[in-house]
């Protein structure tokens, strides 16, 4: 037992590097913010373009989330990083991990914004059109906030593991938690950088991941 803590929580060696630390975990709950803020409204979006109905439109949309949802999250990021800049096209590592990331978390929310949308009872769309409202308005107004509610649950868990895949930036050095604390770990032969490092992703995830269950708890109530 006194091996195990003076090796996994021998807190007292980290302390020196807390600045460093902070800075990554910071980079960390960005990273997160921005992927969740870009790829859950571009996954509504790409749901509402394939309403529209267009077949080479849909089909496109089509294409590209099956390839994102295939494609495995660390090849992405290692495009973007490393291939984009052959096509003039160059980013920072971090700024490569959340575009790669938001892009696959778009193509996840779309396929469940989708189904979410599909769930909605087709008789809320023949109200709608009978009280005078449009597709559009109809789709505004009745169907997307049915289908938003619906969405909620599986979205946040998409979201919470997306954003856990963050750590996956280290592998272009972006210099998140992971990697500031895995680098801080190599260099003094100390895990308890690795420590602190779980320490600050379950102080960062768990109240989401409590979120989220209770989501899920609301849901089933409704249904009842």
């Amino acid at each position: 037992m006194h091996a195990l803590l003076r090796h996994f929580f021998y807190f007292s060696s980290v302390l020196p590097h807390w600045r460093a630390i902070l800075d990554g975990f910071l980079l960390t709950v960005e990273m997160s913010v921005l992927t969740i803020l870009v790829g859950i409204p571009l996954g509504l979006v790409l749901a509402v373009i394939r309403l529209l109905g267009v077949k080479a439109v849909n089909l496109l949309v089509m294409i590209y989330v099956d390839v994102f949802r295939a494609v495995p999250q660390l090849v992405i990021i290692v495009i973007f990083y490393f291939a984009l800049p052959y096509g003039g096209i160059s980013m920072g590592p971090a700024t490569a991990t959340v575009a790669a990331l938001s892009l696959v978390l778009a193509a996840l929310a779309e396929e469940i914004f989708w189904a979410s949308i599909g769930a909605v009872p087709k008789g809320q769309w023949d109200a709608g059109r009978s009280t005078g409202l449009g597709f559009l308005s109809t789709l505004r107004y009745i169907i997307l906030p049915q289908a938003i509610r619906m969405s909620v649950p599986p979205l946040t868990n998409r979201a919470i593991g997306i954003s856990k895949s963050t750590t996956l930036g280290s592998v272009v050095a972006a210099p998140e938690l992971l990697n500031i604390t895995g680098s801080l770990q190599s260099n003094t032969a100390n895990p308890s950088f690795l420590t602190v490092g779980a320490l600050l992703f379950i102080l960062l995830f768990l109240p989401l991941v409590r979120w989220s269950r209770w989501l899920e708890g609301q849901m089933q109530q409704r249904k009842v």
